[in-house]
């Protein structure tokens, strides 16, 4: 049986076509040279280019974009490139995503960033691969090194909930400033003065912006930060169980607390469950993202909605267009689309409780 499989296995390695890879090798360039070349990069010197083509005729490679024009259509291959600690949030943007694929008739990969890997590694692979185009939800959408690449290899590029365009990319965005604010806003308005906040990932340009705009509310209503209510997270909901343990520890506790995202506000529920905390009655808790995570823990957490799966419905379509022939991702802004937020109330926030923990003198 294994001499019969290795056999075949052989046969097909012998069968199938020239890759990019080969094409490299036979003009002595790299493959994201042969990427940008096939995709009409004006920038790539003539005589590399020449290289190239001559490469291209001699191996007979046919570039995935005539492949499907011979076939009777192109049809746009879109990689989803993924490293993000909530399964929630990438529940979301992996639906937008797939809805955004089947309206435009393309066709979604969906790419792991495991531990380790090199950017250049990676865009190689999405070379080798035939991707036209590339979602990079957070935290990939933040990595300078990953977008340059990608720029050099000639692949379209999609960041989604930043608000750094990378390397003259585009991104698909909320003003998480603005949404943090109004959710701290929202905290003082209810009476809270004591109100913690842990922070996101610190790689992240979203995680500053969050706590930009919890410090601007604090000072609008006259306020100065206490520092101690501002702890790390990590976005994963363990870094939000740590997080909370270290605001509980507190001599004056928090009478409020509002983290950066969904996971992290539910890991600080169950860690006031185990101390004998009420949520709202002894304090409130507020998350981010109002991703499905709001709606599964008790009580029912209080968010704000960013639209996860619309910002990527709406960046799978502006890659297509863009793939298709349509120059420009959009008619606006060159950099960017902002989408609108929503402060959505639910049963984790109340006015100000007694703040005391059971048994606590």
């Amino acid at each position: 049986m294994d001499q019969r499989v290795q056999t075949g296995t052989r046969k097909r390695r012998k069968q199938r076509g020239p890759t990019v890879t080969d094409v490299a090798r036979e003009a002595g360039v790299s493959a994201m040279t042969v990427s940008r070349v096939i995709n009409g990069d004006a920038h790539v010197q003539d005589k590399t280019r020449e290289r190239v083509q001559a490469a291209v005729a001699s191996l007979g490679y046919v570039p995935n974009q005539a492949a499907r024009s011979l076939a009777g259509g192109r049809h746009c291959r879109i990689a989803l490139l993924h490293s993000n600690p909530s399964a929630a949030y990438l529940s979301e943007f992996l639906v937008g995503s797939l809805a955004g694929a089947s309206e435009a008739d393309a066709q979604l990969v969906v790419v792991p960033w495991k531990d380790g890997t090199r950017a250049q590694d990676i865009v190689l692979e999405l070379v080798a691969g035939r991707i036209d185009a590339v979602l990079l939800p957070a935290p990939l959408c933040d990595d300078p090194q990953l977008a340059a690449d990608l720029k050099q290899a000639g692949l379209p590029t999609i960041q989604i909930g930043t608000p750094c365009p990378l390397q003259g990319g585009f991104v698909v965005t909320i003003c998480d400033e603005d949404a943090a604010y109004a959710m701290t806003d929202h905290l003082l308005g209810l009476g809270h003065r004591r109100i913690g906040f842990i922070i996101g990932n610190n790689g992240q340009a979203a995680s500053a912006l969050r706590l930009a705009g919890y410090r601007k509310a604090l000072t609008e209503a006259g306020m100065e930060a206490d520092e101690s209510l501002i702890v790390q997270g990590d976005f994963s909901y363990r870094s939000g169980l740590l997080a909370a343990e270290e605001l509980l520890r507190l001599d004056s506790l928090p009478t409020a607390i509002f983290a950066s995202n969904d996971d992290m506000a539910a890991a600080v529920v169950a860690v006031c469950h185990r101390q004998g905390l009420n949520v709202p009655g002894d304090i409130s808790v507020c998350g981010f993202d109002d991703t499905a995570m709001a709606t599964t823990i008790w009580p029912e957490l209080t968010t704000i909605r960013q639209p996860v799966a619309d910002m990527a419905h709406k960046a799978v379509q502006l890659l297509v267009a863009r793939v298709m022939g349509d120059g420009q991702l959009t008619d606006g802004d060159a950099d960017r689309l902002q989408l609108d937020f929503e402060l959505v109330r639910r049963a984790s926030d109340g006015p100000p409780g007694t703040g005391d923990r059971p048994g606590r003198a």
